[in-house]
């Protein structure tokens, strides 16, 4: 597990989760389907997915922002809030049940305690950027409470790209004993923002912020503008060619989180907890050919109970706890159609059905003798599956004949997962860890209702995935201005659900590729040389390839052999490396510096290993003022001046998987691909500017 404080991202435009978690070794991000849904991926957990988060279960103080269908999304995180993220890598469903194949996340906002007053701080950049937040919190006597809220807007740096998202937090407690502590916790986000589509990789060589490209008439297109094509009534018939801005693409959601928690001390080396929390996403999401309507409104209910005692001598602690959790899926998907501002035609799909898990864990964290913990964790989980897919189809014009056809499905996985791990420090200076863990995660409802063409259809062959994975690592210390954890990682995978764009042009559908491997080494390093000074490094290397996997591709009995082939989606390397100046005394206390350089390699979008995302180096630098204030009601007061991508790279920003194609039975080629394939790469940010300030009173 790795801790980031809230210190790394205090003086910056902390814009996404990405901010926060850069810094962690074996963490890999991407931009997702809006400005704040960053693709978050562990050790290339999350890398093959579209959009949000899967893969990894994610709270926040402790409370699950994961729904019971495994999907989590960044979009409700504004990082100001945060008071600093803890990072489970590899497999940990032992600890955290399904959907953990590649560990987990838990965002800790402050306390009131911490804010102990209000803080107002704005922030300004390229683009139109505005981030308006505030927070307020304190603690008094039995009770504590700490409130953010935040409004971010931006015309974006794609064409058609403008965003503002509204976004409320509070963290409250109550503790009316010694014995029993009450949390409370809420959660708001508002989201409306435009989506411009992805780019076929020959557009993003021409056009890569897509200039131009939101006009009135596609005729006038400018070369490397993306399109696609729209039923002109809404359901059958004609189409008609709409950039993103012409049919008016975007995402309007809405997400609603509560949560209570109880803690009950029973004696000095007992205590349990109860919680429950109810989690509301309501979205419109017309992102391409196609728009998803729903409401998903879950419940997640957890008990645990923690005890201190001895075995045979040794100090140990025991954990157990279970859980259940429930999520019914009642969504439709519609056709878009011309009229601008996502107007929905007729609908495509109707899904009702939902996913509910229910399990058990237990965890014994033993110390046998000093400077060695032995930790031993086992779970087990049952998960069901059920829903009808409902597809419409419509026959004639003006007045077409609807008709349906279905697809059901009603199963029961049952999971389970292990454990153990040995940590031993012989001294101050060094720390040695070893661990063997697995784990699983089942498909998510709709994953079972879509076909390699990415239309509605019956896909209910896919499998759960599992994973059994092995961790060695070291942490040598040998001064307090020194220390370097260097971690290598081996997992196998069996039926591991592998995302890529449907072959018919639009959508994403799921696969099980039956073995991969997965291995790597996590490198962090931070020294402090000299009094002010700090350098940091987060680095990552990934080596991800298929043990057995045939594809057959549309139109062909051909089956294409990718054993050996590496698995798309993931770069090898990734490095964050860090330098810094801060004064530490005299007139210009508080003054600081830092340069940040990035580095991401090459890597696959398809399973032919043909075509490659470029591999990208990008500088940032950051100026900071924190002076110290004399007594009065300013508290404290920090401004601070950031230039991202200093050197005004043009980069790959986010590149979904696609999928390979064929003509009688021979693969089309990496030129083919490069100006054929469907849409999937998104332009990371020109050189940008941003300043702000924050005041504490």
């Amino acid at each position: 597990m790795t801790t980031v404080e809230r210190a790394s991202a205090e003086n910056t435009r902390a814009f996404s989760v990405g901010d926060l978690l850069q810094e962690v070794p074996g963490i890999s991000i991407k931009q997702g389907n809006g400005p704040r849904d960053m693709g978050v991926s562990i050790r290339g957990s999350n890398a093959r997915n579209g959009f949000g988060v899967r893969n990894i279960q994610v709270f926040e103080d402790g409370f699950p922002v994961t729904q019971p269908d495994g999907l989590s999304r960044t979009d409700l995180t504004d990082p100001h809030a945060y008071g600093g993220v803890d990072v489970w890598r590899g497999p940990s469903s032992a600890l955290f049940g399904n959907y953990a194949t590649g560990g987990a996340i838990n965002f800790r906002t402050r306390t009131g305690g911490e804010i102990n007053g209000f803080e107002y701080g704005i922030d300004v950049g390229s683009f139109r950027y505005f981030n308006n937040y505030l927070a307020l919190g304190e603690k008094k006597g039995n009770f504590e409470y700490a409130l953010f809220a935040s409004d971010v807007r931006s015309t974006g740096h794609l064409d058609y790209n403008a965003f503002n998202t509204q976004t409320v937090n509070l963290l409250a407690s109550f503790t009316p004993s010694s014995s029993d502590k009450f949390t409370f916790k809420f959660i708001h986000n508002a989201l409306d923002t435009q989506l411009s589509y992805r780019l076929k990789f020959n557009e993003f060589l021409l056009n890569p912020y897509q200039k131009g490209c939101a006009v009135d008439w596609s005729a006038s297109l400018p070369a490397g503008c993306a399109s696609n094509t729209f039923f002109a009534n809404g359901f059958n018939g004609a189409k008609v060619p709409l950039t993103a801005a012409q049919a008016g693409l975007n995402r309007n959601d809405f997400r609603t989180i509560a949560g209570l928690r109880w803690e009950h001390k029973v004696d000095a080396n007992t205590d349990w907890q109860v919680q429950g929390v109810i989690d509301d996403r309501n979205i419109s999401q017309p992102t391409g050919t196609t728009s998803a309507v729903g409401d998903f409104l879950s419940m997640n209910l957890m008990a645990s109970l923690r005890q201190r005692y001895s075995l045979f001598g040794a100090p140990a602690v025991h954990l157990a706890g279970v859980w259940y959790n429930t999520l019914p899926n009642d969504s439709n998907t519609f056709n878009v159609m011309p009229g601008g501002n996502g107007t929905l035609g007729r609908r495509t799909q109707y899904v009702d059905g939902g996913t509910t898990n229910v399990g058990a864990r237990v965890r014994e964290e033993i110390s046998p003798a000093k400077g060695v913990m032995l930790v031993l964790g086992a779970g087990v989980e049952q998960t069901h599956l059920y829903g009808t897919s409902t597809q419409f189809t419509y026959t004639g014009s003006p007045n077409p004949t609807v008709s349906t056809s279905s697809v059901s499905t009603d199963r029961t996985n049952v999971n389970h997962a292990q454990e153990a791990g040995l940590v031993l420090k012989p001294d101050q200076y060094w720390q040695f860890r070893g661990r063997v863990a697995t784990g699983y995660g089942t498909p998510q409802i709709g994953n079972l209702f879509t076909t390699s063409t990415g239309a509605p259809g019956d896909n209910t062959q896919l499998q759960a995935q599992t994973n059994l994975g092995y961790d060695l690592g070291v942490d040598w210390t040998p001064s307090k201005a020194f220390k370097l954890s260097v971690t290598g990682f081996y997992e196998f995978f069996r039926n591991e659900i592998v995302s890529q764009t449907g072959s018919g042009g639009s959508g994403t559908f799921q696969f099980n590729a039956p073995r991969s491997e997965h291995r790597g080494i996590e490198l962090a390093a931070d020294w402090k040389p000299f009094a002010g000074w700090r350098a940091t490094a987060a680095y990552l290397y990934m080596d991800q390839y298929y043990t057995e996997y045939a594809e057959r591709l549309s139109g062909s009995a051909v089956l294409f052999d990718r054993t050996g082939h590496k698995i798309p989606g993931n770069s090898p390397n990734e490095l964050l490396a860090r330098v810094g100046y801060d004064q530490p005394s005299g007139p210009l206390k508080g003054l600081g510096a830092y340069l940040e350089y990035q580095w991401k390699d090459a890597f696959f979008m398809e399973n032919g290993n043909l075509l490659k995302a470029p591999s990208y180096e990008l500088y940032n630098l950051n100026i900071h003022y924190v002076p110290e204030l004399a007594a009065g009601p300013l508290k404290g007061m920090s401004l601070f001046f950031e230039v991202r991508n200093l050197f005004d790279k043009t980069y790959v920003a986010s590149a979904n998987n696609i999928t390979n194609s064929q003509s009688g039975g021979v693969e089309r080629d990496a030129t083919w691909l490069a100006a054929n394939a469907s849409g999937n790469i998104y332009a990371g940010m020109p050189r940008t500017f941003y300043g702000g300030m924050k005041l504490k009173f």
